[in-house]
């Protein structure tokens, strides 16, 4: 009996100590950083910085609650304190008047969305504590000009926060910026995209110290530009010589210096944040670009899988000018890698997916190490959302089921949790709470 009791006072202090240190790093942590700001979460490498979500869960089991969201759109909820803001495009019952015409900021012409019902663009905050809808914002309600991907929506751009405000991006609809209340502090018309093949647009704003930063890759003349969050005043503008890409711009400090990076068809370039100078340039992604690149101890990866494969692990402290056949690209990876999901940097490991499909690699983020290619995932065929590393572990979701796997050199596959609903969004963790925005619903998974 002594033995038995002196064991489970190891094991409870021993639990104890776990929660205490999990305190402690997330007390050492910014505002931003125990939040989850923008979609690839606080660091933009795709993991959670602290948090230890549940690992299985189902209809009946660790959902704390379900909240019905109204219209379509796969962007990725962004939260900041008790608000998870999500954004979504309904559609109407509404057409525009007979001969009527859309005539806004240079944009004029008849409707061609494959739709003749006026969408209403909406942005949403959610309690975290309830999943109760706190208040909606309609932003902007139109015909859009652009048809889009069926597996895509008309509001597939995540917003982005500071902590100050919200900033709520639509593509061809315009960036908003809207207080925690809901309020429009003011708005940005760029123009109408003309993306390739009518695949629907998808890139996201990035927000960093006094701009925000927009890329507008399309067929129709490209350009990156970046604005006073305070007032939407553009600040600086280039072209690029582009056609349509989706990846977000990365904006990182590199030898006390930000930096904009942008993945795309053509090239990799990276812009001086304060003027959008060039800083250095690569070529060698595939057409389509969509991954986000990701960064940490100093190397930056990029990477693409359509009609091709490529990975590239950039040396940052050394890129400057055209940076191709130089030592400053560490190594590359030439298979296996996405289409549409996003990696995941977690641990100085690189996870990624294969094309669209549900298998995943494992690399070392250092020199390109092996760990383990192509290991299938439990009941997924096809994917387009991104995994999310947390707690050890990474959640990947898609068509009514979410996969854990553990994180680490080896594969295993911990869960397949089934949920009914399709998630195109990525997975948000904070905390311990998992939060899965799918088709119909908005989940928050945790222990009860």
């Amino acid at each position: 009996m002594t033995i038995k009791l002196n064991f489970i006072g190891i094991l409870i202090l021993g639990i104890l100590a776990c929660q205490t240190a999990g305190v402690q790093a997330q007390k050492g942590l910014t505002d931003s950083e125990k939040n989850w700001p923008q979609w690839r979460g606080p660091a933009e490498t795709g993991a959670a910085l602290f948090g230890n979500p549940p690992v299985e869960f189902s209809e009946t089991k660790n959902v704390k609650w379900k909240t019905e969201i109204p219209g379509k759109g796969h962007a990725t909820p962004i939260v900041w304190g008790d608000q998870i803001i999500l954004l979504t495009a309904v559609a109407t019952d509404k057409k525009p008047a007979a001969g009527e015409l859309k005539q806004e900021a240079g944009r004029m012409g008849p409707p061609s969305s494959g739709t003749e019902f006026i969408q209403k663009f909406q942005v949403i905050s959610v309690d975290r504590k309830s999943g109760k809808i706190n208040w909606e914002r309609t932003v902007k309600e139109e015909i859009p000009l652009e048809r889009t991907h069926n597996l895509g929506s008309w509001a597939s751009d995540s917003p982005v926060t500071d902590g100050e405000n919200i900033y709520a991006y639509f593509g061809s609809r315009g960036l908003f910026c809207l207080d925690f209340k809901g309020n429009v502090l003011w708005e940005k018309d760029f123009g109408q995209m003309e993306i390739v093949m009518s695949f629907g647009e998808g890139s996201s704003p990035s927000v960093y110290k006094d701009k925000i930063v927009v890329v507008w890759d399309n067929e129709a003349g490209s350009f990156i530009v970046a604005l006073d969050k305070k007032t939407g005043k553009e600040m600086w503008k280039v072209d690029r010589e582009e056609k349509t890409s989706w990846a977000s711009p990365l904006i990182v400090e590199v030898n006390g210096k930000a930096q904009v990076i942008t993945a795309a068809t053509n090239k990799v370039r990276s812009y001086d944040f304060e003027t959008g100078e060039l800083l250095w340039e690569c070529s060698g992604l595939t057409r389509n670009v969509i991954p986000n690149p990701v960064y940490a101890d100093g190397t930056l990866f990029v990477m693409s899988g359509y009609r091709g494969n490529a990975l590239f692990a950039i040396n940052l402290a050394k890129a400057k000018g055209n940076i191709n056949d130089t030592d400053v690209i560490l190594w590359k990876y030439l298979q296996d890698t996405p289409y549409t999901p996003s990696p995941v940097l977690m641990d100085g490991k690189l996870y990624f997916l294969k094309a669209n499909n549900g298998t995943i690699s494992c690399l070392d983020a250092k020199d390109g190490k092996v760990n383990y290619i192509n290991q299938k995932l439990d009941g997924i065929v096809n994917i387009y959302s991104s995994p999310t590393g947390a707690g050890g572990y990474l959640y990947i979701a898609a068509d009514g089921v979410v996969d854990v796997i553990k994180a680490g050199a080896s594969f295993e596959l911990k869960a397949g949790n089934k949920l009914d609903d399709t998630f195109h969004a990525s997975p948000v963790v904070i905390g311990n709470e998992l939060y899965l925005r799918g088709f119909k619903y908005l989940y928050c998974i945790s222990e009860k």
